[in-house]
Protein backbone atom coordinates (compact mmCIF):
# COMPACT_ATOMS: atom_id res chain seq x y z
CA UNK A 1 0.00 0.00 0.00
CA UNK A 2 2.76 2.30 0.85
CA UNK A 3 4.67 2.09 -2.47
CA UNK A 4 0.78 2.38 -4.32
CA UNK A 5 0.71 5.64 -2.24
CA UNK A 6 3.61 6.73 -3.68
CA UNK A 7 3.50 5.97 -7.31
CA UNK A 8 -0.14 7.82 -7.31
CA UNK A 9 1.92 10.86 -5.61
CA UNK A 10 4.50 10.62 -8.44
CA UNK A 11 1.35 10.31 -10.96
CA UNK A 12 0.27 13.77 -9.60
CA UNK A 13 3.00 15.39 -9.33
CA UNK A 14 3.79 14.58 -12.67
CA UNK A 15 0.47 15.56 -14.04
CA UNK A 16 1.03 19.18 -11.85
CA UNK A 17 4.60 19.70 -13.54
CA UNK A 18 2.92 18.86 -16.85
CA UNK A 19 0.47 21.71 -16.40
CA UNK A 20 2.62 24.47 -15.67
CA UNK A 21 4.45 23.41 -18.92
CA UNK A 22 1.24 23.33 -21.28
CA UNK A 23 0.15 26.68 -19.43
CA UNK A 24 3.18 28.15 -20.38
CA UNK A 25 3.42 27.46 -23.63
CA UNK A 26 -0.32 28.53 -23.63
CA UNK A 27 0.61 31.91 -22.26
CA UNK A 28 3.98 32.44 -25.42
CA UNK A 29 1.01 31.57 -27.70
CA UNK A 30 -1.51 34.21 -26.31
CA UNK A 31 0.96 36.88 -27.01
CA UNK A 32 1.68 36.39 -30.55
CA UNK A 33 0.10 39.15 -32.53
CA UNK A 34 -3.28 39.33 -33.20
CA UNK A 35 -3.95 40.38 -36.87
CA UNK A 36 -7.10 42.29 -36.34
CA UNK A 37 -5.77 44.96 -33.91
CA UNK A 38 -2.37 47.30 -33.96
CA UNK A 39 -0.80 47.73 -31.36
CA UNK A 40 0.37 51.39 -30.73
CA UNK A 41 3.67 51.86 -28.53
CA UNK A 42 5.06 54.73 -26.70
CA UNK A 43 8.34 53.80 -25.47
CA UNK A 44 9.34 55.42 -21.90
CA UNK A 45 11.83 58.05 -22.13
CA UNK A 46 14.20 60.56 -20.10
CA UNK A 47 12.72 62.79 -17.45
CA UNK A 48 9.62 64.59 -17.57
CA UNK A 49 8.94 63.86 -21.47
CA UNK A 50 6.90 60.62 -20.01
CA UNK A 51 3.98 62.90 -18.19
CA UNK A 52 3.35 64.58 -21.77
CA UNK A 53 0.45 63.35 -23.19
CA UNK A 54 -0.16 62.60 -27.05
CA UNK A 55 -4.05 61.72 -28.36
CA UNK A 56 -4.75 59.35 -31.22
CA UNK A 57 -6.50 61.18 -34.17
CA UNK A 58 -8.24 58.19 -36.59
CA UNK A 59 -9.17 59.35 -39.95
CA UNK A 60 -11.37 57.73 -42.81
CA UNK A 61 -7.68 57.56 -44.95
CA UNK A 62 -10.42 58.07 -48.23
CA UNK A 63 -12.81 60.06 -47.19
CA UNK A 64 -11.27 62.78 -44.26
CA UNK A 65 -13.56 61.54 -41.71
CA UNK A 66 -12.77 61.43 -38.03
CA UNK A 67 -13.13 57.46 -37.01
CA UNK A 68 -11.30 57.71 -33.19
CA UNK A 69 -14.34 56.41 -31.61
CA UNK A 70 -16.48 55.24 -34.38
CA UNK A 71 -14.74 53.11 -36.11
CA UNK A 72 -12.01 51.94 -33.20
CA UNK A 73 -11.88 50.13 -29.60
CA UNK A 74 -8.90 50.78 -27.79
CA UNK A 75 -7.45 49.29 -24.56
CA UNK A 76 -4.25 49.90 -23.00
CA UNK A 77 -1.64 48.66 -20.74
CA UNK A 78 1.77 50.43 -19.19
CA UNK A 79 4.61 48.53 -20.26
CA UNK A 80 6.92 47.49 -17.53
CA UNK A 81 10.16 45.86 -19.11
CA UNK A 82 10.99 43.04 -16.41
CA UNK A 83 14.73 42.80 -17.65
CA UNK A 84 17.46 45.23 -16.94
CA UNK A 85 18.19 46.09 -20.51
CA UNK A 86 15.56 48.45 -22.96
CA UNK A 87 12.31 46.86 -24.24
CA UNK A 88 13.31 47.59 -27.87
CA UNK A 89 16.65 45.84 -27.94
CA UNK A 90 14.49 42.61 -28.86
CA UNK A 91 13.99 41.81 -32.62
CA UNK A 92 11.10 39.64 -32.51
CA UNK A 93 7.90 41.11 -31.22
CA UNK A 94 6.46 38.01 -29.22
CA UNK A 95 10.10 38.11 -27.68
CA UNK A 96 9.44 42.06 -26.92
CA UNK A 97 6.76 41.59 -25.02
CA UNK A 98 7.51 37.87 -23.39
CA UNK A 99 8.18 39.59 -19.83
CA UNK A 100 6.11 42.06 -19.99
CA UNK A 101 3.42 42.76 -17.15
CA UNK A 102 0.19 42.93 -19.35
CA UNK A 103 -2.92 44.26 -17.63
CA UNK A 104 -5.12 46.13 -20.86
CA UNK A 105 -7.45 48.70 -19.25
CA UNK A 106 -10.22 50.49 -20.85
CA UNK A 107 -9.85 53.91 -21.40
CA UNK A 108 -12.38 56.20 -19.77
CA UNK A 109 -12.41 59.08 -22.26
CA UNK A 110 -10.05 59.61 -24.79
CA UNK A 111 -7.00 57.48 -26.66
CA UNK A 112 -4.18 58.80 -25.45
CA UNK A 113 -0.16 57.71 -24.64
CA UNK A 114 2.35 59.09 -22.00
CA UNK A 115 5.47 57.44 -22.06
CA UNK A 116 5.84 53.62 -21.53
CA UNK A 117 1.93 52.73 -22.66
CA UNK A 118 0.89 50.71 -25.42
CA UNK A 119 -2.33 50.92 -26.92
CA UNK A 120 -4.12 48.23 -28.32
CA UNK A 121 -6.15 49.33 -31.00
CA UNK A 122 -9.24 47.58 -32.84
CA UNK A 123 -10.18 48.59 -35.94
CA UNK A 124 -13.07 48.25 -38.03
CA UNK A 125 -11.83 47.07 -41.88
CA UNK A 126 -10.49 49.83 -44.16
CA UNK A 127 -7.73 52.46 -44.69
CA UNK A 128 -6.23 54.76 -42.09
CA UNK A 129 -4.76 58.04 -41.37
CA UNK A 130 -3.00 57.52 -37.90
CA UNK A 131 -1.44 60.93 -36.57
CA UNK A 132 -1.22 62.14 -32.82
CA UNK A 133 -1.19 65.46 -32.09
CA UNK A 134 -0.32 67.18 -28.27
CA UNK A 135 -2.08 70.76 -27.84
CA UNK A 136 0.22 73.06 -26.38
CA UNK A 137 -1.48 73.80 -23.44
CA UNK A 138 -0.80 70.07 -22.41
CA UNK A 139 2.96 70.01 -23.47
CA UNK A 140 3.20 71.29 -19.56
CA UNK A 141 6.84 72.80 -18.87
CA UNK A 142 8.63 70.61 -21.90
CA UNK A 143 10.65 73.95 -23.40
CA UNK A 144 10.75 73.07 -27.09
CA UNK A 145 11.51 75.49 -29.97
CA UNK A 146 7.45 74.87 -31.41
CA UNK A 147 5.72 77.16 -29.74
CA UNK A 148 2.29 75.53 -31.02
CA UNK A 149 0.38 72.31 -31.27
CA UNK A 150 2.70 69.13 -31.23
CA UNK A 151 1.62 67.22 -34.24
CA UNK A 152 3.18 63.91 -35.78
CA UNK A 153 3.75 63.38 -39.59
CA UNK A 154 0.96 61.01 -41.21
CA UNK A 155 0.92 57.17 -40.90
CA UNK A 156 -1.33 55.49 -43.12
CA UNK A 157 -2.37 51.93 -42.14
CA UNK A 158 -4.80 49.47 -44.02
CA UNK A 159 -6.15 46.29 -42.48
CA UNK A 160 -5.89 44.50 -45.96
CA UNK A 161 -2.05 44.53 -45.30
CA UNK A 162 -1.55 45.29 -41.68
CA UNK A 163 1.53 46.05 -39.36
CA UNK A 164 1.40 44.45 -35.83
CA UNK A 165 2.73 47.48 -33.93
CA UNK A 166 3.67 51.40 -34.47
CA UNK A 167 6.06 53.27 -32.53
CA UNK A 168 5.26 57.06 -31.68
CA UNK A 169 8.45 59.41 -29.99
CA UNK A 170 8.90 62.56 -29.50
CA UNK A 171 11.46 64.59 -32.12
CA UNK A 172 15.01 65.64 -31.22
CA UNK A 173 16.36 68.81 -32.97
CA UNK A 174 19.94 68.99 -34.04
CA UNK A 175 21.12 69.72 -30.42
CA UNK A 176 19.80 67.04 -29.06
CA UNK A 177 16.30 68.98 -27.47
CA UNK A 178 12.60 68.34 -28.01
CA UNK A 179 11.32 69.74 -31.10
CA UNK A 180 7.59 69.85 -30.19
CA UNK A 181 6.93 67.22 -32.70
CA UNK A 182 5.86 63.04 -32.92
CA UNK A 183 7.24 60.54 -34.86
CA UNK A 184 5.25 57.70 -35.67
CA UNK A 185 6.52 54.94 -37.68
CA UNK A 186 6.51 51.38 -38.24
CA UNK A 187 10.58 50.92 -36.77
CA UNK A 188 12.42 52.52 -33.49
CA UNK A 189 14.40 54.47 -34.05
Amino acid sequence: MHRDARCILSIFFLIFCLSFSFSDDLQTESLKPNPWSLIIFRPSNPGDMNIVRCWLKLEDAESGEDVTYTKAKAKYEFVADNRSRPLFESSSFTRMFRDVSRKLTDYRKTYYLSGGMAMHLNLKPGKYKITVYTPRSDSLYVKTENKGDWLSNEFYYDTENPTNVIFVTPTLNDNGFYAGEWKIDHKLR
